[in-house]
């Protein structure tokens, strides 16, 4: 079977599954959330969408749109839906720098993403909330109380099940199947632009990350970069199948060279100093990796590589990376 029959089918499979999950909510039993306090004025046609934290009615259009994490985020504003109120992350801009600021102008910020304030989400009235269960799943029966809330299990790694959660409680399904689709379309081109899948597989890529007060992290596969990477085709060095929970392999800078591949990409989360990076690229044992001294190291966003986890972060990461690896 070719690589496009494979894309073919399963982007058929996946239309059918949001299309299914669609006409199965619209005809869901409600529960104790559709009771759910909306300021902005709950619509009569509503739906009923399976989240982490059991079935919640939701309106079919919701207007006033509230989301608190950077997914979420990318979720609507993929979707074509430019929330009311987002909390920030824990970055200089607020809101992650590789949104424009056309995309977020007329958001109000709603506190910081781990500590959202309440008082600011009711005040804006919103008839439906994204989250994860992970981020704030403490907080799901305040939450519940001042709109429908719907959470995703977690974030990171399941970030396309999530977009699709998001698309339905959105009412945007039929325009996820087109980002999805556009998506299949978009990592085949850049596979097609290294030299097809075989070539690409045989480039093994790592992704390290500088984090301010903790180890350097060198990516596993189980995390919305490993996705990405694994959706284009791309080969990993064998330390990543030691990676914890297959999320990260952390390692001290006395241990940098265990991150070698063909092609690194690194960002940094913090202070450059506070999180080793500056201590760690001066060294000899980095400077001394096949990557660095074939020049095939690439420092990238740290916002939109780790943080961004969506669709319109991830096209932005293709592009990116078919023009490092085709230099």
């Amino acid at each position: 079977m070719t690589g496009s029959l494979r894309s073919r089918r399963g982007l058929a499979a996946v239309s059918f599954a949001l299309t299914t999950a669609l006409a199965l909510s619209a005809c869901g039993s409600s529960d104790s959330d559709s009771d759910a306090v909306s300021g902005g004025g709950a619509s009569a046609d509503t739906h009923t969408v399976s989240t982490a934290m059991g079935n919640v009615k939701v309106p079919v259009a919701p207007k006033r749109v509230v989301v608190l994490d950077t997914a979420e985020l990318d979720s609507a504003l993929t979707l074509g839906v430019k929330p009311v109120g987002a909390t920030h992350a824990d970055v200089d801009s607020g809101f992650l720098s590789y949104l424009s600021e056309d995309q977020v102008a007329g958001i109000k910020d709603v506190g910081a993403l781990m500590t959202p304030n309440l008082e600011s989400i009711a005040a804006l009235k919103p008839d439906l909330i994204l989250t994860s269960k992970i981020r704030h799943g403490d907080k799901y029966d305040e939450l519940k109380k001042i709109a429908p809330t719907v959470m995703t299990e977690n974030t990171g790694f399941t970030w396309k099940e999530n977009f699709q959660t998001h698309a339905n409680a959105l009412g945007k399904v039929p325009e996820a199947e087109k980002v999805i689709s556009d998506y299949a379309a978009h990592t085949a081109k850049v596979a097609e632009a290294l030299g097809g899948k075989e070539k690409a597989a045989a480039t093994e890529v790592n992704m390290v990350r500088f984090v301010e007060g903790a180890d350097i992290r060198i990516y596993g596969k189980q995390n919305y970069i490993g996705t990405v990477l694994a959706d284009i085709g791309l080969g990993r060095p064998a330390i990543v199948d030691k990676a914890k929970d297959g999320f990260s392999y952390d390692v001290s800078p006395e241990k940098i060279d265990l991150a070698d591949a063909d092609v690194i990409f690194h960002s940094t989360y913090g202070d450059a100093k506070k999180s080793k990076e500056t201590q760690t690229v001066g060294s000899g044992l980095w400077k001394n990796m096949a990557a660095v001294k074939n020049d095939k190291v690439f420092p990238v966003d740290d916002e939109l590589w780790i943080q961004g986890i969506g669709y319109t972060a991830a096209g932005k990461i293709l592009d990116e990376l078919q023009a490092d690896l085709t230099k």
